[in-house]
């Protein structure tokens, strides 16, 4: 069992998207959270020493989740999807951005 967390900013849009999308795979467990503090899940330590690996949506959440949680991300793969927020929870088009870009890194 794989264990994957998805990461964008508030934990509203594209992360609980992905959350979603890749929750009924085999061998995955999925959960997602923001960076910022009034994400409707914020992010915790907690979270990214549960994760095999962390997707992040854009360069800067890499660089916040790096910062923040660098002793805990120790042996983790970090991968940024370079997904802008211009999707809607559930958009087919961030569906399709995700089925494309995630799969190669399980």
């Amino acid at each position: 069992m794989k264990n994957v967390l998805f990461v964008c900013s508030q934990n509203k849009l594209r992360s609980p998207t992905a959350e979603q999308v890749f929750a009924g795979w085999p061998n995955i467990e999925t959960s997602s959270a923001g960076t910022n503090n009034d994400a409707d899940n914020p992010l915790s330590a907690e979270q990214i020493e549960w994760a095999d690996i962390v997707f992040v949506m854009e360069k800067a959440h890499r660089s916040k989740v790096q910062g923040k949680y660098r002793a805990a991300l120790k042996g983790k793969r970090l991968i940024c999807l370079h997904i802008p927020d211009d999707y809607d929870f559930m958009d087919p088009g961030l569906i399709r951005l995700l089925e494309a870009k995630v799969p190669r890194h399980l």
